[in-house]
């Protein structure tokens, strides 16, 4: 009678139990979606159910550049070259189907002829190496990938300008900037430091950011009273990223496909807005794989 009752007792407190955690699971959600702000809330859905996965990832110039800074780096020292194939082996884990470097359009054919020959040979020697034979190449091979493009545009600016406007109606931020930055760059050397390092700082949003800065919004601080002469200059280097993610959208995709992009790290950190509003792409994190 007693194991009847407490049977029976179970039951019943089991069956209360179906009812009552969902119920209090259902209010535990309810109190946290009272407490996320407005904004942080999700309202609209922005990606494609399809969009293409991407790996946006940035490298100083490992050869000859005409950028206003420069790494020191010996792309011919061996021990670079093994450093430099370590990090490819660890990028090569997202396994692209697309190589895109900064290159323009019209050397694919070159170039491709060029990727070939390395696939076949990887210990084949280039004569003047720099980070898309070094690094891009070696991550397409390891990764299978058949197709590699350049999606580069040049347009020239002068991000000098500040020496040439007199009588700046702003004389302050930009040398306050430059110190702010210079006390940053103290903390965070990039000189001396093992080739990982220096690639996961290179890769770090706000060193990215900074470039942003140093290649172009800083460049509106220079103005003379009722013009824009520092605008104007940096417009033309938002017009060239703005063409290059052009070139990368013209690049045929399809839903099986994920993109490996290789480019200086100003580039990058244009591209990182452009991908994360793009519907047509999913950015993935560079730092899940450069553990």
């Amino acid at each position: 009678m007693t194991d009847t009752f407490e049977h029976h007792l179970k039951l019943k407190l089991m069956n209360i139990n179906r009812l009552l955690i969902p119920l209090l699971l259902l209010l535990a959600a309810k109190i946290y979606a009272q407490k996320i702000p407005y904004d942080k809330l999700s309202i609209y859905k922005t990606k494609f159910d399809d969009a293409v996965p991407v790996l946006n990832v940035a490298t100083f110039h490992m050869g000859k550049t005409s950028d206003a800074n420069s790494t020191e780096f010996n792309e011919h020292d061996l021990k670079n070259q093994l450093e430099v194939k370590k990090v490819a082996k660890l990028l090569a884990e997202f396994k692209p189907t697309i190589i895109v470097i900064e290159d323009l359009p019209q050397n694919d054919s070159l170039r491709n002829l060029s990727y070939q020959k390395y696939i076949k040979n990887p210990e084949f020697k280039f004569e003047n190496p720099d980070e898309r034979e070094l690094l891009a190449y070696e991550v397409g091979r390891l990764s299978n990938s058949k197709k590699i493009y350049g999606i580069d545009f040049k347009e020239k600016y002068n991000y000098k300008i500040g020496y040439f406007v007199p009588n700046k109606t702003d004389r302050k931020t930009n040398d306050a900037y430059w110190k702010l930055l210079e006390d940053n760059e103290q903390k965070n050397h990039e000189d001396g430091i093992p080739f990982y390092d220096l690639f996961k700082l290179n890769n770090h949003p706000q060193y990215l950011e900074s470039l942003i800065n140093i290649n172009a919004d800083m460049l509106t601080y220079i103005s003379t009273k009722g013009k824009s002469e520092g605008a104007d200059e940096a417009a033309k280097f938002y017009h060239r990223n703005l063409v290059m993610f052009s070139n990368l959208n013209q690049i045929p995709t399809d839903k099986n496909d994920r993109i490996f992009v290789l480019m200086g790290g100003a580039h990058t950190a244009f591209f990182m807005d452009f991908l994360r509003r793009s519907p047509k792409y999913r950015v993935e994190n560079v730092f899940d794989y450069l553990k």
